[in-house]
């Protein structure tokens, strides 16, 4: 059986307790992963903070930047073993995890490293009573050690929107992984040894929430810094632990995000684009869409040609390069969208198609799957269009009018992102403008600039990462005045 240990000032560490982790392909147990206690997580802090104050924080700015470029290189150099990594803990399609997480998760390394090599900072010269003036100028210092909480639905690429920029800033991390997805951020590890990171930088400590290592890590004192990606609730739990010491935080939380189709559209892209946007990762993405508002001309051929491409997906193992849709992260993950599934029709949803456990045969009758599903007919309070579900789903309601729309969509507790499709241009920017979220797609669906500001507004999240951005987090902007 494979073991999956903390990774402390650079080694492996066991524990005294382990849990299992399960495949979502079949439910069967494919790993004892190592609970970190108090005590390893005490340890790994204190590697931290020994390495931000010993060789990691007397590195130059360009000697960090060639270790992330060899990171990034390190990764690709390991593609295969981190594919079938993040495959086996998520289920995933090969294809889908090929050509975004391993490859975006690698390449978050180097792009960070590319903006701190090239950020500026101020300078102002001022005049004193003397006339002999004093100039003041503006530099960056590492905020610390960071704590960095991650999600399970892209576990290497959302690790390394965090540790990215950290490292580039000069911060060292303490990372707890989802327990569900243990497997990448262990293996970075390896690599971090093989460039010739020093130990303490990256450290990976695995546990649960409350009373494990998720606890110990955001409670600690000498944590200086989170950042977090999840649900609200999670969020919400951290912020009150980050509150001692006032510590900053960054959160990136739920969704219900919204599409709005207008009936000038490309039909076809705005098809192709709702496709992706509910549906891809088992609908496991934080900015998928589980609302869609189409224009009343178009809306009955609207959801006969979702539901007929849909149908034409297929659900099936990673390793099949005809997969398209994989199992749900895990069976507590697939009761609850279930859970949802009767929900809906209990307020009155017609279900166009799915709603249901697809039939995989008896090798994979103990995974976690579930039918993409599509409704119709529910009312704007209906708690399926108020919550988030975070699997295959949507709800498609027509509107009359703009004003309508933009109402609609913007009736909801989060605001983590929106997708509008129309040919008219002053509606777009006019509809994009208006809307109370983090980004307004035009057009498109996850479609994203690392260097643009990125997070949630309401209750999807605090502060804006991506680009110079990141450094406001990641970094403490400081001052020095110089009498001359």
């Amino acid at each position: 059986m494979k073991e999956i240990r903390n990774f402390i000032n650079g080694e492996y560490v066991a524990s005294s307790r382990t849990f299992d982790k399960c495949s979502p392909l079949t439910g069967e147990v494919i790993a004892k992963v190592h609970e970190a206690n108090r005590e390893q997580v005490n340890a790994a802090v204190a590697a931290a903070r020994a390495a931000l104050d010993g060789p990691w924080g007397r590195m130059t700015v360009a000697e960090r930047v060639d270790k992330l470029y060899a990171l990034a290189d390190g990764i690709n150099r390991r593609f295969e073993e981190f594919l079938a990594a993040e495959c086996a803990d998520t289920g995933k399609p090969r294809s889908l995890a090929s050509h975004i997480d391993i490859p975006r998760g690698a390449a978050n390394f180097k792009i960070f490293a590319d903006v701190v090599k090239n950020v500026p900072t101020e300078f102002f010269e001022m005049s004193t009573p003397d006339g002999k003036g004093a100039i003041n100028y503006g530099y960056r210092a590492p905020v610390g050690v960071v704590g960095v909480i991650c999600p399970w639905n892209l576990p290497l690429l959302l690790m390394t929107w965090k540790v990215g920029p950290a490292l580039a800033c000069g911060d060292t991390v303490v990372i707890k992984p989802s327990e569900e997805t243990p497997q990448t951020a262990a293996l970075l590890g390896e690599v971090m040894n093989e460039v010739g990171i020093p130990p303490g930088v990256y450290n990976v400590v695995h546990g649960f929430g409350p009373d494990s290592a998720g606890e110990f890590v955001t409670t600690h004192p000498d944590v200086d810094a989170i950042t977090f990606t999840g649900e609200t609730r999670t969020g919400e739990a951290i912020m009150k632990a980050a509150a001692k010491g006032a510590r900053p935080v960054s959160m990136e939380m739920g969704g219900k995000n919204a599409a709005m189709v207008f009936a000038d559209c490309d039909f076809d892209a705005a098809i192709e684009g709702t496709l992706r946007s509910a549906f891809v990762n088992s609908g496991q993405v934080c900015l998928g869409t589980e609302r869609v508002y189409v224009e009343r001309p178009i809306f009955e051929r609207f959801v006969a040609e979702l539901k007929k491409q849909i149908e034409g997906w297929k659900i099936g193992v990673p390793e099949d390069a005809g997969t398209q849709l994989g199992p749900l992260i895990s069976k507590e993950h697939q009761d609850k969208v279930l859970s949802y599934y009767r929900l809906a029709v209990e307020e009155g949803a017609k279900v166009v198609t799915g709603g249901g456990v697809p039939d995989m045969g008896a090798q994979y009758a103990g995974g976690s799957w579930i039918q993409p599903t599509i409704w119709t007919g529910l009312s704007d309070d209906a708690r399926v269009m108020k919550e988030e579900i975070f699997g295959p789903c949507c709800h498609i309601m027509p509107f009359d009018s703009e004003e309508e729309v933009v109402a609609k969509a913007n009736d909801n507790v989060y605001g983590l992102a929106c997708a509008i499709w129309t040919r008219d241009v002053s509606r777009a920017h006019r509809v994009a403008q208006r809307m109370k979220v983090g980004i307004s797609w035009v057009n498109s669906w996850f479609l994203r600039d690392l260097r643009t500001p990125f997070g949630g507004s309401k209750q999807s999240g605090i502060g804006r990462e991506g680009g110079v951005h990141s450094l406001e987090f990641y970094t403490e902007l400081k001052n020095v005045c110089i009498k001359l």
